[in-house]
């Protein structure tokens, strides 16, 4: 090969490929060379990039990032913290899909046809199991990772089943019903399949909901009067209301001790902080714009909640009820979950 100086040793083919696999890593982004999944982990999706960020809770760094289906807003994570599950929304509630990720691999494994179940949303794991809603199909349904199949349906006949929350063991679903003002409670067989369902009117757009920890009392944010709806769970009967004045509340989430709840306002840019025995605001802490997504840690003592419209997320401190740390993950955060 003329022109080449053959010094040091090196072959010019062998030169010339060294060359090369340098200027192709040095024009890789940071961002694709992952790094090991970490146990504990926080999962987000980021809506636009319509991908899931996997998140070391040590540093608030990105340690992975792996594409979903269109839109995603929920993710779950199973108990073994093997897999998480996303709900591909659409952008307008069209979504047809789930996308199953294998977190330890970081990347996307089935891609789950839903046919006539449209945009799914609310997602939670339980009994091995993952429940959904359907919000586009007014409906809940359950996939089984071990047979990548959904193999159990109920129609809530309410228009809007956004989000949803179970007691522990599985015997009572509850779902909020936005355009309905409904929260529908579902008592399932789980031996069976078979349900009942009644509807209980609440506030105007109930969003998000949450139940309390020990399984005694679900919360539903009205995002359309500012209030929030209190129901027994064992009755399944309205017992309360708070007037929470939000512009917008989006979801509502219980500390792990069960004391405080956190109502997001996407409308105001805050987190709007109650007590729960008394009922009444505790305070009010701004955040930016497009709050959204809350997801309380294991250990009690912070809360993450998602700035979406300023493309990062808050950690906020429950003690002191203050902002410790911020972090970003992408553009349009909203769902987390935690890998254990």
């Amino acid at each position: 090969m003329a022109g080449w100086k053959k010094d040091g040793g090196i072959k010019p083919p062998l030169q010339m490929t060294v060359w090369l696999v340098a200027a192709i890593c040095a024009a890789l982004p940071v961002a694709t060379l992952a790094q090991q999944t970490p146990r504990p982990a926080v999962v987000v999706l980021n809506k636009d990039a319509s991908e899931l960020a996997i998140v070391d809770p040590g540093t608030w760094k990105v340690v992975g990032r792996v594409p979903t289906g269109k839109t995603p807003h929920e993710v779950a994570v199973s108990d073994d913290g093997k897999i998480a599950l996303a709900t591909n929304y659409g952008d307008q509630r069209d979504g047809t899909t789930l996308s199953v990720i294998d977190l330890d691999a970081q990347k996307e494994i089935h891609r789950v046809e839903l046919e006539e179940l449209r945009g799914p949303h609310g997602v939670m794991f339980l009994g091995g199991k993952f429940y959904f809603t359907a919000e586009g199909s007014n409906a809940i349904a359950r996939y089984d990772p071990a047979t990548n199949k959904v193999d159990w349906r109920a129609s809530t006949s309410q228009e809007g089943t956004h989000m949803l929350v179970a007691t522990a063991d599985g015997g009572t679903i509850f779902t909020a019903n936005i355009r309905s003002n409904s929260v529908s409670c579902i008592r399932v067989n789980q031996k069976t399949g078979t349900y009942k369902i009644s509807q209980i009117a609440v506030g105007k757009g109930p969003e998000g909901i949450d139940i309390s920890p020990d399984g005694g009392e679900v919360w539903a944010a009205n995002s359309g009067d500012g209030t929030v709806s209190i129901i027994d769970a064992g009755s399944c009967r309205v017992i309360g209301a708070v007037d929470v004045k939000t512009k917008r509340s989006n979801r509502v989430r219980f500390t792990r001790d069960g004391k405080l709840v956190l109502i997001s306002d996407l409308g105001a840019g805050e987190v709007v902080v109650v007590d729960a025995a008394a009922r009444k605001e505790v305070k009010r802490v701004k955040l930016g714009s497009s709050v959204e997504g809350i997801l309380m840690l294991p250990d009690g003592t912070r809360a993450i909640v998602a700035v979406s419209g300023d493309n990062h997320l808050a950690v906020l401190d429950l003690k002191t009820l203050e902002v410790v740390s911020t972090f970003e993950t992408g553009k349009d955060p909203d769902g987390m979950g935690w890998r254990k």
